[in-house]
């Protein structure tokens, strides 16, 4: 009874006979079992109506000379038996609008009967970099530094969900802006650096001289608060200006490139929620301020809180490194034991940082 993992199904009390030859494939009719009868089933074949248990086959024994089966201990109503509707029922919404289409997703709609899925396409996000001072390789040297913001960009716009092209490097030259602008088919064009009013600050005027709505003009936000939001036409595209300075670039990833992205991906937005800071953490007199920090679990019964980290200069990534989020602070500061709210970000670090070493 057990070849090729056909199990016994069974119809009333046992013993039950059986027909040696007889079984019940996958994708087969609908047949009916009399009481005290059973017949081989396949796994994931359809029960005969009227079945009440189905048997493992090391848990039944045959007699084939007289053709009866019997089961080695109690057989209980139901057992190896998936009913109808045990997942989902008719009307039942499977996932919530919004939810992003992963490869389990489609197989839960693939199950439930569904050859197409209304979706929206992933946002396409074209990266500048500005600068006439950064490196793309080697060492600093002579007033010139290292790109961190190329390197950075491209795999957090893809965790976000987006279809992002390779950065280009443009250096400070505004027609060069003009053009790249112009020319870009993407949905969604994130510059670094040259938001500013200096001398080689390009960004302001190009998007003047291109007729572009400012939407952001500068946030009340340190780091970054240099950081813009444009749109060319009310259909878009949109164009996101991070501060070239990379913990601020990141404060602008956060809360402008982040929630745009979700919205023209069509996901709600991060739900916001708020921790215990353990430690003083000071403010900015004006501004709010965005600081690394990385969660604690509670010991010995605490509360799990939130750990700020040192290195959280506008210029600085070695505190973002080992953050798993931003804690926003309000002007002024907070003491240790207050709650903050929380920005979350689209990792968690991969190993488990000594904190004395960013604390």
């Amino acid at each position: 009874m057990g070849r090729r993992e056909l199990r016994p199904a069974v119809a009333g009390p046992g013993p039950w006979t059986y027909d040696e030859g007889a079984g019940l494939l996958a994708g087969g009719q609908d047949t009916l079992l009399p009481d005290g009868t059973a017949v081989r089933i396949a796994t994931g074949a359809r029960t005969p109506a009227d079945t009440t248990a189905v048997i493992r086959s090391e848990h039944a024994h045959a007699d084939p000379a007289r053709r009866l089966l019997s089961a080695r201990r109690p057989v209980v109503t139901g057992q190896d038996i998936r009913p109808r509707g045990q997942e989902c029922r008719t009307g039942d919404q499977l996932v919530p609008a919004g939810t992003v289409v992963t490869p389990a997703v489609l197989g839960l709609a693939a199950a439930a009967g569904y050859d197409a899925l209304p979706a929206v396409p992933r946002p396409r996000v074209d990266v500048l970099v500005l600068g006439d001072e950064l490196l793309a390789s080697g060492l600093p040297h002579d007033g010139l530094i290292r790109d961190a913001l190329g390197p950075l960009l491209a795999p957090w716009l893809r965790a976000l969900g987006a279809e992002v092209s390779a950065p280009r490097r443009l250096g400070d030259d505004a027609e060069a802006l003009r053009t790249a602008l112009t020319s870009s088919d993407a949905d969604v064009i994130i510059t670094t650096g040259g938001t500013a009013s200096g001398p080689v600050d390009h960004v302001h005027p190009v998007l003047a001289a291109l007729g572009a709505e400012l939407l952001v003009h500068g946030v009340a936000v340190r780091p970054g608060h240099p950081m813009l939001l444009a749109r060319f036409s009310p259909d878009g595209p949109h164009l996101v200006g991070l501060p070239g300075n990379p913990l601020a670039a990141v404060s602008g990833l956060l809360t402008l490139a982040e929630p745009l992205l979700a919205g023209l991906a069509g996901r709600p937005a991060q739900d916001a929620y708020r921790a215990l800071v353990h430690a003083d953490v000071p403010g900015h007199p004006h501004d709010t301020r965005l600081v690394p920090v990385v969660h604690r679990a509670g010991r010995a019964g605490g509360r799990d809180h939130v750990a700020p980290l040192r290195y959280n200069g506008p210029a600085m990534l070695r505190g973002i490194a080992a953050a798993d989020g931003l804690a926003v602070v309000p002007a002024g500061g907070v003491r240790s034991g207050t709650e903050v709210e929380i920005l979350d970000l689209p990792w968690a670090p991969a190993t488990p940082w000594t904190e004395g070493c960013f604390t």
